[in-house]
């Protein structure tokens, strides 16, 4: 029987889908014919990858906003050739350092399906890019995909086009199977991501009624912490100080005023020096009351998980760690907070020697947030902190202390639906049970995700540790990125048999409670 391919196709095409029953049988046949197709057009689907790597959707660049427009514009025609309704929403203006305003690309909005008996899952994703040149260290042009010893290099490979085209290529997958896709799908894709997402949280809280029949959300827009498949359900929040110290109107000759003043870049480096000792420990008082304490399930959870320890100081090139064990390792990358200090703004740091006595030096710190931790806490206790360790300098320089950003860490249940179906379909796939991890870093979407909509989320990683995204020479490899678009497409069946599961007891506990009520 001839297949029928959907891909670049702009017409609508009306097919007859066969609607199986999910019995063992026809579950595991369905499997079968899914990997099947998906390995027989792995090719196409590198080919398309190739296509979207090549539009350089550089969303902090002015000069390429037309490429980034184009690129959107091309995810949301792909998405349509799925049958789904697509919306381009408005996202306003971007306001340029000299003034100037340009149009800020449109996000996307799309549904396929509205079947009321079945889940309906929304998956997040972005089109836009980090910077990229060749000059920068990449071995080849970052904006041709260049496939060597399997893997598959260019700018956006992993974050976060493959991830975006493996879910689309999982649902192609069904419709050119004339197979029905046992959930309903909506979509929300960015193009500007890499800058913050502004205007995210605006659209998500003006179309409710877009999110008010998503039983789940799904972020695939981070990487494993091994080559083993992984499940993330948690990331620390951020909250970013800066410290600023100021002693007159204008840089001093060291020469001419040293010895006679109140050195700003002194006493700001006190200060910094006052945060955290050579443990890690943080210094500012109260603030690990809020930690969430570990559980014994949690314990469980990272008994399991593969990690290996010489590996990652390999990979990170230092020669040890503030802690010997995994356990140790993990809690402290993952729950526990810390603090980093990253910068002096002010103070010369160029090549060579200079002589001078900043005036005003800005210390730039962050504290990245446990589940629990409250940011207006967090920024209470810092202010007070450092206002009293100043206080003891006894120094006439003027202090200011400010929090510049502020996000919330995000935790998730691990025994929700959408994490038991992610972790069947990765067993079918891989043969393996998924590591259950978390991410060190801040990912806002996730939080922003489950308070405004108020639906479970997931984030479920298709790329590898050693990826590079944001780096030079990016990378998925076509393994992670063909079983991925497997991944999504048995998530699409194992969910939809949970949720029926689901909806059957829901429907046998509202019988047995009318029972009782006539009784």
């Amino acid at each position: 029987m001839m297949q029928l391919s959907l891909r670049h196709c702009s017409m609508v095409f009306i097919v007859q889908l066969i609607m199986l029953p999910f019995t063992t049988d026809a579950s595991e046949r369905l499997v079968e014919d899914l990997f099947q197709y998906i390995d027989a057009h792995q090719d196409d689907f590198v080919q398309e990858l190739k296509e979207w790597i090549a539009i350089p959707s550089d969303s902090s660049d002015p000069q390429l906003r037309e490429e980034l427009i184009k690129m959107v514009e091309i995810t949301a025609r792909r998405i349509q050739t799925l049958g789904a309704t697509v919306q381009q929403v408005d996202t306003g203006f971007e306001t340029l350092h000299d003034g100037q305003k340009i149009k800020f690309p449109p996000a996307i909005l799309a549904e396929l399906g509205n079947d009321t008996t079945k889940a309906t899952v929304c998956f997040y994703g972005h089109v836009d890019v980090q910077p990229a040149k060749k000059e920068d260290g990449w071995k080849n042009d970052p904006y041709t995909l260049t496939e060597v010893n399997g893997n598959l290099y260019g700018r956006g490979a992993t974050d976060n086009k493959g991830p975006v085209l493996a879910w689309i290529n999982a649902i192609e997958t069904y419709i050119s199977l004339k197979k029905d896709i046992p959930v309903n799908l909506k979509f929300i894709i960015e193009g500007v991501e890499e800058t913050g997402s502004p205007g995210l949280e605006e659209i998500i809280t003006e179309h409710k009624e877009f999110f008010s029949d998503v039983d789940y959300v799904v972020i695939s827009d981070n990487v494993r912490l091994s080559q083993k498949p992984a499940l993330t359900y948690g990331t620390r929040g951020n909250a970013y100080f800066f410290v600023e110290v100021e002693s007159g109107k204008k840089d001093l000759h060291s020469g001419t005023f040293g010895g006679i003043i109140h050195e700003s870049t002194r006493d700001l480096v006190y200060l910094l020096a006052s945060l955290v000792d050579s443990t890690g420990h943080i210094l500012i008082p109260g603030i690990y009351d809020d930690v969430a304490p570990i559980t014994e399930e949690e314990k469980k959870l990272y008994e399991n998980i593969d990690f290996d320890i010489e590996e990652h100081k390999n990979n990170t090139e230092v020669n040890t760690f503030l802690y010997s064990s995994k356990e140790e390792i993990l809690q402290h990358m993952w729950r526990y907070p810390s603090l980093s200090i990253h910068g002096i703004e002010g103070a010369f740091s160029g090549t060579g020697t200079k002589t001078v006595i900043p005036s005003k030096v800005i210390g730039k710190f962050s504290i990245r947030q446990a589940p629990n931790m409250r940011i207006p806490v967090v920024e209470k206790q810092v202010k007070k902190y450092l206002e009293e360790v100043f206080a003891k300098l006894n120094s006439p320089n003027k202090l200011s202390v400010s929090l510049e950003i502020g996000a919330m860490p995000w935790v998730a249940n691990v025994d929700d639906p959408q994490y038991e179906a992610a972790k069947m379909a990765i067993r079918k796939v891989f043969g393996v049970s998924p590591d259950m991890i978390r991410d060190g870093s801040t990912i806002p979407l996730a939080r922003i995700f489950q308070d405004l909509t108020k639906k479970k989320v997931m984030m479920l990683p298709i790329g590898g540790a050693d990826d590079g995204e944001h780096s030079q020479n990016e990378k998925i490899s076509r393994s992670n990125y063909i079983q991925g678009t497997k991944v999504f497409a048995v998530f699409f069946l194992e969910l939809s048999k949970l949720h029926e599961d689901s909806l059957a007891k829901s429907d046998q506990k509202k019988l047995k409670a009318s029972q009782l009520i006539e009784t």
